[in-house]
């Protein structure tokens, strides 16, 4: 995993932008299906991968991974999109936040929600359900890539996370995203003030480009 450290104008980008920076690229990103368990969270951070297996016979662990999950990251669950049973709860919850870890990303669902509202710490999920995965699934690795969401995700790729959904940013891609996200944003605010002042929407994304934005190859 990388310790490059973050680009701070991250923290201005939402993941509608993002989303649309990743689509002029031809970048897959967004997480279909995903959802923050609260209202107001935020996430950045880079992904560390765990991929979820059907349990063997005996069965194998669920995992004591998060001992080693730096501070800032951001834990990433391949439980193969099953919302039958869970991997993360109220424990898991409770070390990640005291550790520092910036928040879970599971395809799959979550139980103990209680605590991680009450902590304020995001994860973002296909829902929840109290089942525990215990002999039910086990850890088939940790560290390589894992698909979530239609999307697959690498060790120190880069998670986004806000009200609408969450992204993820290839690392060789990162800069590129970012770069190209600041101008979506930058070009949006003009049509928005464009409009505001009096023009038509249509003459607002007219003069700004809005139809090419988001389009693959756009100059």
């Amino acid at each position: 995993m990388t310790d490059t450290p973050l680009d701070p104008r991250l923290d201005d980008l939402s993941t509608a932008t993002l989303s649309d920076a990743l689509d002029r690229l031809g970048l897959p990103g967004s997480l279909h299906g995903l959802a923050p368990l609260g209202p107001g969270q935020h996430l950045i951070g880079r992904a560390f991968t765990v991929r979820y297996q059907p349990a063997g016979n005996p069965p194998g662990t669920v995992g004591d991974y998060l001992d080693d999950v730096p501070p800032g990251s951001v834990v990433v669950l391949d439980n193969q999109g099953r919302t039958d049973c869970t991997v993360w709860g109220d424990i898991l919850t409770a070390v990640a936040h005291a550790k520092g870890v910036a928040g879970t990303v599971i395809d799959g669902v979550c139980r103990d929600v209680h605590r991680a509202l009450g902590l304020g710490y995001p994860i973002y999920s296909r829902g929840r359900f109290m089942r525990t995965g215990k002999d039910r699934v086990e850890v088939a690795e940790v560290g390589g890539p894992v698909a979530v969401g239609g999307v697959q995700i690498s060790p120190g790729d880069l998670l986004v996370g806000d009200q609408d959904g969450i992204v993820a940013i290839p690392s060789t891609s990162l800069a590129s995203v970012v770069t190209l996200a600041i101008e979506i944003a930058d070009r949006e605010e003009k049509i928005l003030a464009s409009a505001l002042a009096g023009s038509t929407i249509a003459e607002a994304r007219a003069a700004h480009g809005y139809h090419e934005l988001q389009r693959r190859g756009a100059e």
